[in-house]
């Protein structure tokens, strides 16, 4: 384990430390870890990156998590909450290193194509580029197209969370999925919002 105070001190190290998973307050002395977390992602780093924040207005939620990081815990946290949070995300993220299952294939949606063994995206032919999350989840909602989801059964099967905890998470992922994957983000016909419960993925075949 490594900890670094100031952002620019995350950014020189990350390429010689590797590190499985990263903590990342958003009041550092230099940059702010929106841009550290920006940065990280523009560098192609894929590990799971948690922010951890005194800021709980929805925006600060929202910016998080659209500029890549896997996770937002507000503070202050239950200590016991947050080991089971990065628990679940180096569990997830082995399993990924683990290579495909041979059954894992393409699933092809009219001009939507996942590969679950490539672990890609492609949208009328051009790759889109989605997160080490951003992927589980499309993956996990189109492997069960057809079927309504509740938010507390997304959580489980994608983050790996065992109780039901703060679901919005889920909400801002499924945003950045539709601006990436949908014709028209504001009228998808993929990932179908179910009132009350959660979400459908349409099995829309070629």
């Amino acid at each position: 384990m490594q900890e670094a105070e100031r952002g620019t001190d995350v950014l020189e190290r990350i390429d010689n430390f590797h590190p499985d998973i990263i903590l990342l307050d958003l009041m550092l002395p230099d940059l702010s870890g929106f841009d550290v977390c920006r940065e990280i992602r523009r560098a192609g780093h894929r590990m799971p990156v948690v922010i951890l924040s005194a800021k709980n207005e929805e925006i600060d939620v929202v910016l998080g998590l659209e500029i890549g990081a896997d996770d937002y815990i507000n503070k202050p946290f239950r200590p016991r909450e947050l080991l089971a949070r990065i628990a679940a995300h180096l569990r997830k993220a082995k399993e990924t290193r683990g290579e495909a299952r041979p059954e894992d294939g393409r699933l092809v949606f009219r001009d939507l194509v996942i590969d679950t063994a490539e672990r890609r995206v492609l949208r009328e032919d051009r790759d889109v580029i989605l997160t080490h999350t951003e992927f589980d989840l499309l993956a996990y909602l189109a492997t069960n197209a057809g079927k309504v989801l509740s938010r507390e059964r997304i959580l489980s099967s994608v983050w790996g969370y065992e109780h039901p905890i703060e679901t919005r998470v889920i909400d801002v992922h499924v945003r950045n999925l539709r601006r990436k994957i949908e014709p028209d983000p504001a009228q998808p016909r993929y990932i179908l919002a179910v009132p009350g419960i959660g979400y459908r993925f349409a099995a829309i075949k070629p």
